[in-house]
């Protein structure tokens, strides 16, 4: 059994197609294989949740409300989602919430009764794996094609998407720079020994 207790995403570029300043749910897209990935989680009762800054708020170019509804779409589409944050504020406001500082990922795994120890948090900016590691949490990148270079280098768990992350968190804490799981989606489902876990279904 995994010791990891929670996953937590950055929802824009990780769970969804990253749209900036985003205020219209029609826009919400979820990422390739982010459904499975969830659904893999949930099986072995893995809790989820997911997180997000939006400094546009803080700029006047979206209030809490958009906010609140873009969220409130994506978990109809990928949830349920056991936490859900938001840090509403600029690079240059200070706050202790905003990635790489660590307040945003300690009030999740609050929220959810976990210790940090026991949570991994996946993203696609070194913003998200520093603060998983200020907060005594783990990290692993998923890069997109904005995510650069040197951040991908510099991180100490990488994985080349979604379902490779959330496979490698299924077998524990993350181990190894380069994240890799070649199996089928469906043997990621198996619970018993003997390979006869549940299956998935389609949402």
């Amino acid at each position: 059994m995994s010791r990891v207790k929670t996953v937590l995403f950055d929802r824009d570029g990780t769970l969804v197609e990253n749209v900036p300043d985003n205020a219209d749910p029609d826009r919400v897209r979820p990422v390739a294989g982010a459904r499975e990935a969830l659904g893999m989680l949930r099986l072995h009762g893995v809790r989820t949740g997911f997180v997000t800054s939006q400094p546009g708020i803080a700029r006047g170019l979206l209030t809490d409300a958009d906010v609140r509804h873009v969220d409130r779409r994506v978990d109809e589409l990928l949830g349920p989602f056991d936490v859900r944050g938001v840090c509403p504020h600029g690079p240059e406001d200070g706050c202790h919430c905003r990635p790489p500082e660590p307040g945003l990922i300690l009030w999740a795994v609050g929220r959810v009764c976990t210790a940090p120890s026991d949570c991994v948090v996946v993203g696609p900016l070194g913003a998200d794996v520093e603060a998983a590691h200020r907060a005594g949490a783990h990290g692993i990148l998923v890069p997109t094609p904005e995510t650069p270079a040197e951040e991908t280098a510099r991180a100490d768990h990488v994985a080349p998407d979604l379902l490779t992350a959330v496979r490698a968190v299924l077998k524990g804490p993350p181990r190894g720079h380069v994240l890799a799981d070649e199996r089928p989606i469906e043997t990621a489902y198996d619970t018993g020994p003997g390979g006869t876990g549940a299956r998935r279904h389609s949402a």
